[in-house]
């Protein structure tokens, strides 16, 4: 599956209303360990279609990044029904990751 560009326009028709989990990555381009997240979170969008993975600029998208209270990055947010279910902060394995959507 295709990673979305998530903004304040299409965040509640692809993560509020999503029937899927979704798998919210807020980064930065600036962001060194976003870089290195940033693969492994592709590489999960691409394995697993059961899941909605999405991916939130902060520098773009503050205002969400602020609705969330992210306050470092990467920031990793599961998204359920609507409602936070799970978030990790930091570089994460892939395991790690994956965890957070159970």
């Amino acid at each position: 599956m295709s990673i979305l560009t998530i903004t304040k326009d299409n965040f509640d028709s692809e993560v509020i209303n999503s029937d899927k989990p979704v798998l919210l990555d807020f980064w930065a381009s600036w962001c060194g360990p976003c870089k290195m997240v940033s693969p492994v979170v592709d590489e999960i969008a691409n394995e697993n279609s059961d899941i909605k993975v999405g991916k939130i600029n902060v520098d773009e998208e503050g205002e969400l990044a602020q609705n969330f209270k992210v306050m470092s990055i990467p920031t990793l947010m599961v998204i359920k029904d609507g409602k936070v279910y799970n978030s990790t902060v930091g570089v994460q394995s892939k395991q790690t990751i994956l965890g957070l959507l159970k």
